[in-house]
Formats: C-alpha cells, sequence, structure tokens
C-alpha cells in the first residue's frame, strides 16, 4: 500500500485506497491529483516525495469528498504548496463541514463529523486551464459530486477519479453515492469515448481500456433506476423506499449509509421526477412517490 508506480516518463499514481496521480513536472518538481484521506495518507505522500527529491508545487483536487482531500492540511503545511479545485469542490474543501451538513440536510450530529465525511481545512483555490502543468487539461466528470473533474496528462495518461467503481463493488454493493445520476451516465459516455494511454481510476484498476468498465457503472444506475420504479408502483413514502433499496441491495444501515445512500436515492428521485416518469404528492402529512 502506497507504492509509487510508474506509467510513463512523467505520469505515476500512489496505489492507495483511492489513488493519487503524481506528475513529475520536471526533475525537481511533481505535482500531485488528491491527497489521500487523512494525515497519515499526508505523511506517507510526503515520504515519497522526499525520498526521491522532489518538491511539491501543486495539488489538483478532483473533488471535495473526504477520501480525496484528507491530506491537503498536512501536506500544505509541510510544503506550502498551492490546491485548486474546480467550482462547489473548491468551496467545500475549504469549508469541510459542508460535506456532513449536505448529507444530511441540517446540522449534522457527531456521528456524521468524522475523517471519512469531513476533512481537515486547507486553503483551496479556484481551478482554471492556465494553472496546470503544461500539456494537461480537465475532464469534466461531474455526476459522482457536484463539480467532480479528471485530468488528462500530456503523456496521454487519463486520471478519472470516481466516475467508475469497480466491478467488484459494484458486484458487492450495486449502488455506490450519486450526486447526479444523469450527470454521472454523461461522464460515463464520455470516458467511454476517451482516447488514453491508461486509465487511472481511484477506486478501481488501472486499464488502457475503460469502455466495458464504463458500460458496467451505466448499466448498474439504470438498475437502480428500474428497481426505485417497481418500488413505486404504489405511494410510497421516502423512507419506506430507502428500506426497500437497502434490502434489495443487501446494505446495512448505518448513520453513515443513511446519509450516503439517503442522499444518494433523493438525488435519482429528482432525475426521475424532471424525466417525468415519477410524480409525488402529499397525503396524511406524508409526502408520497409515485410512478407516472
Amino acid at each position: 500500500m502506497y507504492e509509487l508506480i510508474q506509467l510513463s516518463e512523467h505520469d505515476y499514481y500512489i496505489d492507495c485506497p483511492a489513488k493519487i496521480g503524481l506528475i513529475k513536472i520536471n526533475d525537481s518538481d511533481a505535482v500531485l491529483i488528491d491527497s489521500g484521506n487523512d494525515k497519515d495518507a499526508g505523511k506517507k505522500i510526503y515520504r515519497i516525495l522526499d525520498a526521491n527529491g522532489w518538491t511539491l508545487k501543486a495539488i489538483y483536487n478532483t473533488h471535495s469528498h473526504a477520501d480525496h482531500i484528507g491530506g491537503n492540511h498536512f501536506l500544505q503545511e509541510k510544503t506550502g504548496c498551492r490546491i485548486y479545485a474546480k467550482g462547489m469542490e473548491c468551496t467545500y474543501s475549504n469549508t469541510p463541514l459542508l460535506e456532513p451538513v449536505g448529507l444530511y440536510g441540517g446540522n449534522p450530529f457527531k456521528e456524521l463529523k468524522h475523517k471519512f465525511l469531513m476533512a481537515q481545512e486547507s486553503t483551496v483555490l479556484p481551478l482554471t486551464e492556465d494553472v496546470l502543468p503544461e500539456g494537461m487539461s480537465i475532464l469534466d466528470l461531474k455526476g459522482h459530486s457536484f463539480d467532480m473533474v479528471g485530468f488528462k496528462t500530456a503523456d496521454g495518461t487519463a486520471y478519472i477519479a470516481d466516475s467508475v467503481s469497480s466491478s467488484d463493488t459494484l458486484d458487492k454493493y450495486g449502488i455506490g453515492y450519486l450526486w447526479d445520476p444523469e450527470a454521472s451516465i454523461k461522464a460515463l459516455e464520455f470516458i467511454k469515448e476517451l482516447d488514453s494511454a491508461h486509465f487511472v481510476p481511484s477506486h478501481a484498476p488501472v486499464t488502457d481500456d475503460i469502455h466495458d468498465l464504463a458500460q458496467l457503472n451505466i448499466d448498474a444506475i439504470n438498475g437502480v433506476k428500474e428497481a426505485i420504479l417497481k418500488f413505486c408502483s404504489k405511494p410510497v413514502t421516502f423512507e419506506t423506499l430507502l428500506k426497500s433499496i437497502f434490502d434489495k441491495y443487501g446494505l446495512q444501515m448505518s448513520a453513515q449509509q443513511y446519509v450516503l445512500i439517503g442522499s444518494t436515492l433523493r438525488s435519482y428521485l429528482s432525475n426521475m421526477y424532471t424525466e417525468n416518469v415519477l410524480t409525488y404528492h402529499f397525503t396524511d402529512n406524508q409526502m408520497v412517490w409515485e410512478r407516472v
């Protein structure tokens, strides 16, 4: 774990629970794509940089989830590097409390205020093309998170963040966190056709062909939509629908799973309401969802 793996002359990744991209921009300087899940991850990354004699110039965050920005605080304090993120990801990274607030929809209770949902604060600047190393470009991959991005390097490596889940993860869980399922499908269709020498997903094996895995993720999203339509064949409250989803996918309810899958389900409902396949109404002071 935390092994540095070289993909091309300049491109590397650090193999860890949420893979970290590393691009060597010259003999002495490097930049990171994401920073791991906590201070300990930051320390391990720093040791890799130090062992290779590289100075960290910048961190480019793909999105603001804690397992991708958790090392920001330590690395920024240690090296003085600049950190960049796009749009809402920048806002959330600067104010990590927003993550559990957004998931819960209110003032989060203590079981939601931990390092897996709330990173330490760091100073993050807006991400634009002009702050990237030469030859590196931004990939618009919003869907899993508000303004999630990936990056393609001059050497042809595509770091694609959480746009795909591994086949093992899909087999085990069936449903994962999404901010916008329809935007996720658009991002998956995009990466299916993206020409890259290597694809580095954060939570799936590195590959030179992402097409089949991207399609598997699209199929999984559509499978969730089909399940929701089935459960909404008659009027159903959100809580009852959420239990049905947990039961179908064999999930175990906890505070963290409640907010993650609950938020995801609400996003599916919003998308499907916009598509005019679901509607809602209020009965006996309860909001109920029903197939159109």
